[in-house]
């Protein structure tokens, strides 16, 4: 019942913007992720705050990424080794590897 109650709270009717409230709607974006604007009592649109779309912009980024990765692995399973073949044949132990530094990838 407190999804519901939130989701009213969200539900801006469109006239408020044409009386001149638009102001007083984005500075509710400082306490809510997302508002509803209502057009004749129907979903129209949604403003989300920029943190809120950043971090769906960011989750959307990260899934194609495992996608795209899942994709290469998937057509790749051929020729994947273990990783202690690989680091045998480099002639790296896992001593070395857990004292390395984390490397910075830009």
């Amino acid at each position: 019942m407190a999804h519901a109650a939130n989701v009213l709270n969200c539900l801006i009717p469109i006239t408020q913007f044409n009386r001149g409230q638009a102001a007083r709607i984005f500075d509710r974006l400082h306490t809510e992720n997302q508002l509803v604007v209502l057009k004749n009592n129907q979903p129209a649109a949604v403003i989300l705050s920029p943190e809120e779309y950043q971090r769906l912009s960011e989750i959307e980024e990260d899934y194609l990424l495992l996608r795209e990765a899942m994709d290469r692995l998937a057509g790749n399973a051929a020729l994947a080794a273990p990783m202690v073949d690989v680091m045998k044949e480099l002639g790296v132990t896992q001593e070395e590897t857990d004292a390395a530094e984390d490397a910075e990838v830009e």
